[in-house]
């Protein structure tokens, strides 16, 4: 999951797309709110989850940048001539060390309910759990594909040309 308002991926497909953004995902270099993406990118920064009220979604940011940057020895922020900037926190835990795994998964499911039978806010039509959104996203794009805008087409041709690799046909 993202710890800003927004993955920066998504930043990067409303610039290729040539789309604004919604308001409160960044702010440009002098730290003004903007709806350009071409600001980030041009020393804006992406704000933290809760936006201009996220000092916990900055504390948490903070520590996933420690953990999978800075503990990883791969970096931080967005510097490109840095290091990758890639790094990966993984926390594995043994569920039955705390209590039974069948209890736990039970559970687990009866949240998951209890999540889901929550009444939706006015204007949206059920509530979901995390991940959610991507597992349906997943599932769909098996079924019918992974649309690719234009330029995002023409940067993965060029990488792969650059690299000498084959580029496979698109559909």
């Amino acid at each position: 999951m993202a710890t800003s308002a927004v993955a920066a991926g998504k930043i990067g497909v409303a610039r290729n797309r040539k789309q604004q953004i919604p308001l409160g995902w960044i702010v440009d270099k002098d730290g003004h709110p903007t709806t350009n993406p071409l600001d980030y990118y041009a020393g804006g920064a992406i704000l933290p989850v809760g936006g201009d009220q996220g000092h916990k979604g900055y504390g948490l940011s903070f520590m996933v940048e420690v953990l999978s940057g800075i503990l990883t020895g791969l970096g931080f922020g967005i510097d490109p001539n840095g290091p990758h900037n890639d790094g990966v926190f993984m926390a594995v835990f043994a569920v039955e060390a705390f209590r039974p795994l069948d209890e736990f998964k039970r559970e687990m499911a009866e949240f998951v309910k209890y999540v889901k039978d929550t009444p939706p806010a006015e204007g949206f039509k059920e509530v979901l759990y995390p991940g959610e959104i991507e597992y349906r996203t997943e599932q769909q794009r098996r079924r019918d594909g992974i649309p690719i805008e234009d330029e995002t087409w023409r940067q993965l041709t060029g990488l792969a040309t650059a690299s000498g690799l084959a580029i496979p046909p698109s559909r």
